[in-house]
């Protein structure tokens, strides 16, 4: 499991979003609050969230983007590619983390075991406060008729009331068809 992180991602409809604490831990210290987890990739028609160890997602991020570029921005194809990348290069492979990616239309979790899992109800979350992210965030869309960030974003308030590895310094990203 990772710590000091949560990442959320919501899809309803055309639109999707992920939501991102801002706390970075070391073992049971909080070193950072304000620190961005997500990004906007190809031409800001993708974002992409990390939790695990920042250098490897940065490295990450890098390689998901080059995917992209030789895939023409279609996220399956490069959400396939850097998992096959990520599970049997000898360096990749050492790295610690998990990504989730998303387009209007598309959301993959990706591990460096080679899964690209799809959710089925349009809601994943990864890290310390993951569960109870995912958790909110699929009641928030079942029973309430709120945007994927305006979920998303309550879903990361309600993981950081409980997980103390995620703080509410929440950064939210959303892309629409």
């Amino acid at each position: 499991m990772f710590h000091a992180t949560t990442i959320v991602a919501v899809r309803r409809g055309n639109q999707t979003a992920l939501a991102g604490d801002g706390q970075v831990t070391v073992e049971h210290h909080i070193v950072k609050t304000g620190a961005r987890k997500l990004r906007r990739l190809a031409g800001d028609k993708v974002i992409a969230g990390f939790a695990g160890s920042a250098a490897d997602a940065l490295t990450l991020f890098e390689k998901f983007e080059q995917k992209l570029d030789a895939h023409r921005g279609n996220l399956r194809r490069a959400a396939i590619e850097l998992a096959k990348d990520w599970r049997t290069d000898r360096v990749l492979r050492r790295l610690e983390a998990l990504m989730i990616v998303a387009d209007a239309k598309d959301m993959f979790l990706l591990s460096g075991n080679g899964d690209v899992l799809e959710p089925d109800e349009g809601v994943a979350a990864i890290g310390s406060g993951g569960t109870y992210a995912q958790s909110a965030a699929t009641a928030l869309l079942r029973h309430t008729e709120m945007s994927p960030a305006e979920i998303a974003e309550q879903a990361l308030r309600i993981a950081a009331s409980i997980c103390i590895y995620t703080n509410d310094n929440i950064t939210v990203e959303a892309v629409e068809a």
